[in-house]
């Protein structure tokens, strides 16, 4: 099974992708931050796939992810997040211990969590998984108020391509055509 970082990224920045109710997304597309009534006290999660995020909203059709946001982070960001995580879950492959495994996810204020990729119709992309990152704590904090250097609004072409899908017409340009394999072979554990 292939566990690999993709996304769209330049030498400064990496595109994450979220999704909320417009009463969340629209003051934070207005401040260029997340603001109130956004909960830092919350654990959110950032996913470098689109098509995974289109799997989890529904191509912004689900309710409370209407809003599908595209949020430019700093690769800094970014490997900060990767070097403070915990696996959300023990595998049999990994190299660490359950008690060392337990004490890691007790202590640090990032998840990561790989689940089946897709396509961009929402087919399951068979042996590769798409990585979510499940920030708390720091990591939150250290997000909205340090990381983010751009927020947009891609719900219109979520909502494209998700009736692209519907009438079972050709496949539309899609973010996911420019993601690429993140450089992150420091982070190679996170791949166990």
């Amino acid at each position: 099974m292939q566990k690999q970082i993709r996304a769209i990224y330049d030498a400064d920045c990496i595109r994450v992708y979220q999704a909320y109710s417009p009463k969340i997304a629209l003051p934070a597309l207005k401040a260029g931050r997340f603001v109130l009534p956004f909960k830092m006290a919350r654990m959110t999660w950032i996913k470098p796939s689109f098509n995974w995020m289109m799997y989890r909203c529904g191509f912004g059709a689900k309710a409370g992810q209407e809003t599908v946001l595209g949020i430019d982070i700093t690769r800094e960001g970014f490997e900060w997040a990767l070097a403070n995580a915990a696996l959300a879950s023990h595998t049999a492959a990994s190299t660490a211990s359950r008690e060392q495994w337990r004490a890691a996810l007790a202590s640090r204020p990032v998840r990561v969590q790989w689940d089946p990729e897709r396509d961009w119709k929402l087919d399951v992309v068979s042996d590769v998984r798409a990585i979510q990152i499940g920030l708390s704590g720091e990591a939150v904090e250290r997000y909205v108020n340090e990381w983010i250097r751009r927020i947009e609004d891609v719900t219109p072409i979520a909502r494209c391509i998700g009736a692209a899908v519907t009438a079972r017409q050709p496949k539309p340009e899609s973010p996911a055509d420019l993601e690429r394999p993140y450089p992150a072979q420091a982070f190679a554990w996170l791949c166990e």
